[in-house]
């Protein structure tokens, strides 16, 4: 009788239940490693997505997160992701820094047995893989029509673009391409580079067209963080007063670059929705709820009629 009481007691604590015995209540719950590779603390979104989670992750009881940067290098957050295997996380959640080069990795994950999430870009076709992201295609379309009308006449522009080989950077760039640049024939570009989401690179890349042009009246860039560095290298240029800029994420900075009149729109990619999201599928997959599961957040526009609310946002998050 005794052992089969011993028994009844380890299953129930295996599935995290109250057992009472005697009047003494024992509380179990099993606890799930889960490690998250970010791309690139240096990197103002990633920044954000990466405290984000840290903070949604305090929510679960039944997950301990271990966070570690990839610091914008495939070789680091490749080397990150192969020690989170060797060390057996439960889960492993990675924001790759180039899709491509993180893809046989996020397989190996997936070979090992273990929960596998991509986010920011996911990483399309992986197997066994999920994902929690945004469309990035749609976060460049709408400011892309935006820009439509807003866009003078045989304006020059510049295009600063994320890293090759990342979903959200080349679908952003399609976007562009598809509902601007095919529209407007009559606009020229006259610069464009990969600045590899990287502020300092996108102020390098805008001192020198600034330099071989006479005006430059628009920076389409795919992120806020770039936008903001080409804006910086023309603030307080009367010529450029004017000047249209265009971004995606929704940051801090850019809403208050907004707010200042001196970006014109974003798409919101909010880093807590993502958060939010990626927990919750956390908990799915480490309970077995689900094997595989593919999910997106939305992507509202962010301009002066609306950027108060989004300041509250960042506000209340205390990122600003």
């Amino acid at each position: 009788m005794r052992k089969s009481l011993i028994m009844f007691m380890s299953v129930l604590l295996v599935l995290g239940l109250v057992v009472s015995v005697g009047g003494n209540e024992v509380m179990a719950q099993e606890e799930y490693r889960v490690a998250y590779i970010a791309r690139a603390q240096g990197d103002s979104f990633a920044a954000w997505l990466a405290n984000s989670i840290i903070e949604e992750s305090n929510k679960y009881e039944n997950i301990d997160l271990q966070v570690f940067d990839g610091q914008g290098s495939d070789a680091k957050q490749n080397s990150l992701i192969e020690n989170a295997i060797v060390n057996e996380f439960d889960l492993i959640i990675i924001q790759p820094n180039n899709g491509e080069a993180q893809r046989p990795y996020a397989e190996k994950v997936v070979e090992a047995g273990i929960d596998l999430i991509t986010t920011n870009a996911r990483i399309d076709g992986i197997e066994g893989g999920s994902s929690v992201d945004a469309d990035p295609y749609m976060q460049a379309a709408v400011v892309a029509e935006m820009a439509l009308e807003q866009v003078p006449e045989n304006a020059n522009v510049v295009v600063l673009n994320g890293p090759p080989g990342n979903f959200h950077a080349s679908e952003r760039r399609k976007a562009w391409e598809a509902e601007f640049f095919a529209k407007r024939p009559d606009v020229t570009i006259v610069g464009e580079q990969i600045a590899n989401w990287n502020k300092d690179e996108a102020m390098r890349y805008m001192e020198d067209w600034v330099q071989a042009n006479d005006h430059i009246d628009a920076i389409i860039s795919m992120n806020d963080n770039m936008a903001a560095g080409a804006l910086e290298v023309v603030k307080g240029d009367p010529e450029y007063n004017d000047i249209l800029s265009y971004g995606v994420d929704g940051t801090a900075e850019a809403v208050l670059l907004i707010k200042e009149g001196r970006m014109t729109a974003t798409t919101l990619q909010s880093a807590y929705a993502l958060a939010e999201r990626i927990l919750w599928v956390s908990d799915l997959l480490v309970t077995d709820k689900v094997m595989e599961i593919h999910t997106n957040i939305g992507n509202p526009v962010v301009t002066s009629e609306n950027v108060e609310q989004y300041i509250e946002m960042h506000e209340k998050a205390g990122n600003l």
